[in-house]
């Protein structure tokens, strides 16, 4: 599995979006700093996401979703392969006996499938819009994450190994 968190909050990020000829778009805009983040732990050869959201990114919080995650998956030894932020090699950290964990090679997110999750939410779920409170935020981030564990497929996509799905076995 691959783990990573993001922050989302009521910070606007404008994109681009569709009008008709000749109509300039108008999206609402904000500058209010909060946030929350969304930890993610992906399995992108079978499409399992497993999240939560928490208030903060820490050794403390890593610890929750790494002890949700291998309680979701009891039976599976799993190895973990995560960017080497702070609170993924604190002391701190309590890791599951069935668990591993793995850093990527530091400043190197292109190596991590979770990222195009996030991408994929802010996309689909977040764009262009102005956020009335954080709890507004973290609704919508519960709905596109809950929507996104029950799709597979999408996951498997979206992380970029669905490919190897279909390919047919030949025999040689």
């Amino acid at each position: 599995m691959f783990q990573d968190e993001g922050r989302f909050g009521r910070l606007s990020d404008p994109r681009h979006c569709w009008s008709p000829p000749g109509v300039r778009p108008e999206v609402g805009a904000q500058v209010v700093r909060e946030s929350t983040f969304a930890f993610a732990a992906v399995s992108p050869h079978d499409g399992t996401l497993d999240s939560l959201l928490l208030p903060e990114v820490n050794a403390v919080m890593m610890s929750l979703l790494l002890a949700e995650v291998a309680a979701r998956h009891a039976e599976e030894w799993i190895l973990m392969v995560m960017d080497q932020a702070g609170w993924h090699i604190a002391q701190a950290l309590k890791i599951p006996d069935h668990m591993r964990l793995i850093g990527l090679p530091p400043y190197s997110p292109q190596c991590n499938p979770v990222e195009h999750l996030w991408e994929e939410i802010q996309e689909k779920w977040f764009p262009n819009r102005v956020f009335d409170s954080l709890q507004a935020v973290e609704d919508t981030l519960e709905d596109a994450l809950a929507t996104l564990e029950k799709d597979k497929p999408r996951i498997a996509r979206l992380t970029g190994f669905d490919w190897i799905i279909s390919i047919p076995l030949v025999a040689t």
